[in-house]
């Protein structure tokens, strides 16, 4: 019996909603003196009740089909508070052949936007399973988009273009700048071997933060690119999302106890599994590097597509 309870006592434990919570603690003081208050409060909105609805999954085990369209639920309030442009910048090689430079695509914007919400939000939560990796990607992909807001304070560029776009990137570093913290804070502890889970909680909330930070900050076409990893793991994961193959609860690869490591398992699709196929067993802390040092890959492939794609349509 004691040594059930020492076990019992030792057990991590899922601290996700404590990090959401600080965060939203953050944007709650970040509100009293922000500039654009309707945006910061749809957004803190959407962060807010993506928690609760992850904090709701983690209590009630929902099935997968269900997590694909909680974050629909959850960025309404940015879609009925959006006023801000929904107009499309066309590719300079095409703009002879539609005679304009930019395109108003109007509620189909929003759509992309709701679009945008619910794949940021999954794609972090089902690219997981190791101990550090969804804080760790968290982290690296913020740390990118930050550096990416800060390349966007050039002293060239049109006056009110280069007002427009300062304010626009000043809004996602204020909705990233408290996210770091807490995510660097929890890493600290989730990292193998963990101490706490971040669970589902975390992963929502932290996918719903980079979709309000992308989408208010007008870079979502960027945050995409960085998301390389995570929409590999969506892609080759939707046959067993969308039932199409049975899909177990916990998509994990198989731990050995006699070598130590972790082997994939070919009927779980998801991109950790296909790591361990294509490259061998690997202990969980060599495969979760391995992970982030893709993550830090396709995120500087990221900032250079960036602006070798902006050079094109501008």
């Amino acid at each position: 019996m004691l040594f059930l309870l020492r076990s019992v006592a030792h057990r991590p434990e899922s601290l996700g909603l404590i990090s959401a919570t600080m965060y939203l603690v953050c944007l709650c003081f970040l509100h009293l003196v922000h500039e654009q208050p309707v945006l910061y409060t749809a957004a803190l909105s959407s962060v807010t009740l993506m928690t609760l609805l992850g904090f709701a999954d983690d209590m009630l085990d929902l099935k997968w089909r269900y997590k694909l369209f909680l974050p629909l639920i959850a960025c309404l309030p940015l879609l009925v508070n959006y006023t801000g442009s929904t107009s499309v910048m066309i590719p300079r090689p095409l703009r002879d052949y539609v005679g304009l430079n930019l395109v108003n695509i109007g509620y189909l914007y929003h759509l992309y936007m709701a679009l945008m919400s619910i794949f940021c939000t999954n794609a972090i939560n089902i690219y997981a399973g190791l101990n550090g990796l969804e804080a760790g990607q968290s982290f690296i992909i913020c740390c990118f988009i930050m550096i990416h807001n800060a390349m966007q304070f050039s002293p060239f560029g049109d006056k009110d273009n280069l007002d427009s776009l300062r304010a626009n990137n000043l809004l996602s570093l204020d909705i990233l700048f408290p996210f770091l913290g807490c995510c660097l804070g929890i890493l600290y502890h989730n990292w193998h071997p963990s101490k706490v889970f971040v669970g589902d909680t975390f992963c929502y909330f932290a996918g719903m933060t980079f979709a309000m930070a992308s989408i208010l900050g007008h870079f979502s076409e960027t945050l995409l690119i960085m998301f390389i990893p995570q929409l590999i793991n969506f892609v080759y994961s939707l046959p067993q999302l969308l039932g199409v193959i049975h899909c177990p609860r916990h998509r994990l690869p198989k731990y050995n106890k006699d070598t130590g490591k972790l082997e994939g398992i070919r009927s779980n699709l998801n991109l950790v599994n296909l790591i361990l196929i294509v490259t061998g067993p690997m202990t969980e802390e060599s495969l979760c590097r391995l992970c982030l040092a893709m993550q830090v890959a396709f995120c500087c492939l990221g900032l250079c597509m960036r602006f070798a794609v902006l050079k094109l349509i501008t």
